[in-house]
């Protein structure tokens, strides 16, 4: 009787292996750590049990927080901009697998993944848990609802919600009078006015 290796010599697993053991290690991290270690620029967090696919494909800029649980597939290329901020338990995708399954070829799934760019603008804040579909542009300063199914791309200063998705302009002078008078109530706070 023969015994067969438990480990797999292949390239695939290697790579695999390799996220995986990142993975556990990075449970080990701050938030801040657990950032550097997936190369984010300054001032970016990551909560435990985030996940990135193909971290070398995220471009993001400076401080952006990822929840708890979070998943977001970069394998498609994704692109997060300034101060976002991704909640627990979302979901971001760049690829579809759909047609694989459809074509009976789960055995090649490569030669059918779709993969599509996906954007999320600066000043936004995702709830989770939201679900953002493959290909979708969401501009900036918007604001994902809970339970949220992001299906179509989405306008600077908007709110999105539920499913499908339904896009409400955003009071943009409400939202920066509250946001003056939040500074002014720190300042007054802190002793500075």
């Amino acid at each position: 009787m023969t015994s067969q290796p438990i480990f797999s010599d292949s390239e695939r697993a290697h790579a695999l292996r390799r996220d995986i053991l990142t993975r556990h290690a990075a449970q080990l991290m701050t938030d801040d750590e657990r950032a550097a270690l997936f190369g984010l620029p300054a001032g970016c967090r990551i909560r435990e049990n985030a996940k990135i696919i193909s971290p070398e494909k995220l471009v993001c800029g400076e401080h952006i927080w990822i929840g708890e649980g979070a998943v977001l597939d970069a394998s498609g290329g994704l692109t997060i901009g300034e101060h976002t901020s991704i909640g627990l338990g979302v979901m971001i995708w760049t690829h579809s697998s759909r047609l694989a399954n459809m074509a009976l070829s789960n055995d090649r799934p490569g030669d059918f993944i779709e993969r599509k760019p996906t954007r999320i603008g600066k000043g936004c804040f995702i709830a989770g848990p939201a679900v953002i579909l493959h290909g979708v542009t969401i501009g900036d300063f918007v604001t994902v609802a809970p339970m949220t199914v992001v299906s179509k791309d989405v306008p600077d200063w908007s709110v999105v919600i539920g499913n499908p998705c339904k896009i409400i302009p955003a009071d943009r002078e409400g939202m920066q009078r509250e946001i003056e008078e939040r500074r002014q109530a720190l300042a007054a706070a802190a002793g500075t006015v």
